[in-house]
């Protein structure tokens, strides 16, 4: 008798062309990620060789109901961990019928900052440490801590062991995955990537651990703060570095960036993340949110930069204030557009 993960696992190639194209999208709070199937006539390798779709927007919260169609333009391609074979997870962003960008479609004013020529030029690299929270399902409590009662005190979970092979299949480049310091908390770092492909890349990433987590039937939180009171909260840190500041002398430059950074730190912040007040407070391995400053190998700084960088003169820096539930498509963006754009 055939078991229902047979035929959900069923190997198409083997008596058809056809393949599945899961289409993501983004939905109307910023941080839902919504998706639908349909089935295309062979393999596609470029998103511009996919057709438009659309979807109505009214159950999304990104139009009114009498007017809700709402039309996804494909931007990426992954490899489905899933259904594996030739089938396909396709990143895609939102547009009215008229070809504008919806409210909520953050990646079209990202692409077309990383498509600046100085902004090219640069090739800006990008390595993000995307933290979250498991809590059990029924009790929205993290897993692994006695329901409704503490573990011992953070530390000794740091660096625990986890999984990153669905996001390696589908083709994302991720470069590490471990426990983080509070019991329920861990983290997954993409990267590095250059431009708006590390955008695509994260909410891919985020939409394949909300299938995983779906499984195993506990809840997924990018909360910034999942538990108060003396316990670390969920961050995405965002490590970041343009081609003049990965040469010689490069040193230099970092230092030049990291002044622009701390003269728009307030719509930095502003843009990092909903809940970002109650993470960045100045304990537990932040900077007070209304504070910006950097520091060599300073966990408690706004930017840090790496001993490596310091004695190499050259490198990336890390961006610390990033909350786990910031849009990479906005951060990203916006700290190309500060430190290789804008003028003060």
């Amino acid at each position: 008798m055939s078991l229902l993960s047979d035929l959900l696992n069923l190997n198409l190639s083997d008596t058809t062309e056809k393949i599945i194209a899961e289409y993501i999208w983004i939905g109307g709070s910023g941080m839902d990620l919504r998706s639908k199937a349909r089935t295309l006539n062979g393999p596609v390798s470029d998103p511009a060789k996919l057709p438009r779709w659309n979807y109505d927007g009214s159950s999304t919260g990104q139009a009114p109901g009498e007017d809700s169609e709402v039309i996804l333009y494909p931007q990426a391609i992954f490899k489905d961990p899933f259904r594996r074979g030739n089938n396909i997870l396709v990143m895609c962003d939102a547009y009215t019928p008229a070809g504008e960008p919806i409210p909520t479609n953050k990646r079209f004013d990202a692409a077309k900052i990383f498509s600046q020529p100085d902004v090219v030029a640069e090739v800006p690299w990008y390595g993000i440490e995307q933290e979250y929270t498991l809590l059990q399902k029924n009790v929205r409590w993290p897993l692994g801590w006695p329901v409704g009662g503490y573990p011992g005190p953070q530390g000794p979970y740091y660096c625990g062991v986890g999984a990153d092979k669905a996001c390696l299949y589908a083709g994302i480049n991720i470069s590490g995955i471990n426990g983080e310091v509070m019991p329920g908390q861990w983290e997954f770092q993409v990267g590095p990537a250059v431009g708006i492909s590390a955008g695509d890349e994260l909410w891919v990433a985020r939409y394949i651990l909300e299938r995983i987590t779906e499984i195993a039937d506990v809840v997924l939180s990018f909360d910034p703060k999942p538990i108060q009171g003396d316990w670390n909260g969920a961050g995405a840190h965002t490590n970041y570095s343009t081609k003049s500041m990965r040469n010689e002398g490069g040193y230099e430059i970092i230092k030049k960036a990291i002044e622009k950074l701390g003269l728009r730190h307030k719509e930095h912040i502003a843009a990092y993340g909903e809940g970002n007040e109650r993470r960045l407070t100045g304990r537990h391995e932040t900077a007070d949110i209304n504070t910006f400053k950097w520091g060599v190998a300073n966990r408690g700084a706004s930017i840090r930069v790496g001993r490596d960088t310091e004695r190499e003169g050259k490198g990336y820096f890390e961006d610390r204030r990033p909350a786990s539930n910031m849009d990479p498509y906005v951060v990203t963006s916006m700290i190309a557009e500060t430190t290789i754009l804008w003028n003060p």
